[in-house]
């Protein structure tokens, strides 16, 4: 799709569960090579939302459109990663005994072609897609820098590093649209000046819109083009960074009421 043109068509979906309403008619459009940044309180509906458009939870109303196509609405998450979404979670969802590399390539899996017997005797055709996939795996670990401990357990990783890899695992799927729940969550400072670095370059590095949950107003407001803004499942604003943050709604929902010196 062209820059500029709506990639992702969230359209009046509401989602509850029971008598609780975590969505009410939200509409998003997500454009081409854009970041769009998503914000509210806790439990303003921010990663149901992100659950909905990654097939994890079915809305009782409204459309979801992806790349000009209407999704249908029982549309499974293994479906709505062929079609080319991806996403890291809020809290790290890696295989921690395993290696940095072997993380990485599960996130290729989506595009191995050959049969479980043909892997399994790994010659031939076989042989040939596990190089090409090893090598795509290779560019992302020279890309987000973690060359040193490719072949390191997960689970020995500060939490840092293991964020890092998972945003290495939704890369290697190779999405249109990144799906981002809270990737700088638990991070000091320079760690998370080092993950706005990495997801600013995958537009440029591979060409990935992006849609971001982050609780830190600062990043917010420096990394993402436009902003959303939930409360009690609703969307309550949208806009620049700028129009967001003086925005009287967002400031008295979300950022909370400036009080003028007398």
């Amino acid at each position: 799709m062209s820059q500029g043109e709506a990639i992702l068509q969230v359209q009046e979906v509401s989602l509850s569960f029971g008598a609780v309403q975590a969505l009410i008619d939200v509409s998003v459009d997500v454009y081409a090579g854009e970041l769009l940044a998503i914000i509210g309180p806790n439990g303003a509906g921010k990663t149901s939302l992100l659950n909905v458009i990654s097939g994890v939870y079915r809305p009782q109303r409204g459309r979801i459109v992806f790349m000009g196509k209407e999704r249908p609405r029982h549309t499974r998450p293994y479906e709505v990663a062929r079609q080319g979404i991806a996403r890291t979670f809020q809290n790290v969802a890696l295989f921690k005994g395993m290696t940095v590399l072997e993380n990485l390539m599960t996130g290729r899996a989506l595009h191995m072609r050959r049969g479980l017997f043909s892997q399994a005797l790994y010659w031939g055709w076989a042989l040939r897609e596990e190089e090409e996939h090893r090598a795509y795996v290779e560019k992302i670990i020279d890309f987000l820098e973690i060359e040193a401990i490719r072949k390191t357990p997960v689970g020995r990783l500060p939490y840092g590093l293991q964020k890092r890899v998972e945003l290495g695992r939704a890369l290697a799927a190779e999405p249109k649209l990144l799906l981002l729940d809270e990737p700088m969550a638990g991070m000091n400072v320079e760690e998370k000046e080092d993950m706005c670095r990495f997801i600013l370059d995958t537009r440029e590095e591979f060409g990935i819109t992006c849609v971001l949950i982050e609780h830190d107003m600062g990043v917010v407001m420096d990394i993402s083009d436009r902003v959303v803004v939930l409360d009690y499942g609703r969307k309550i604003a949208e806009g620049s960074p700028e129009e967001v943050r003086t925005n009287q709604d967002v400031i008295d929902a979300y950022l909370g009421v400036v009080h003028e010196e007398g």
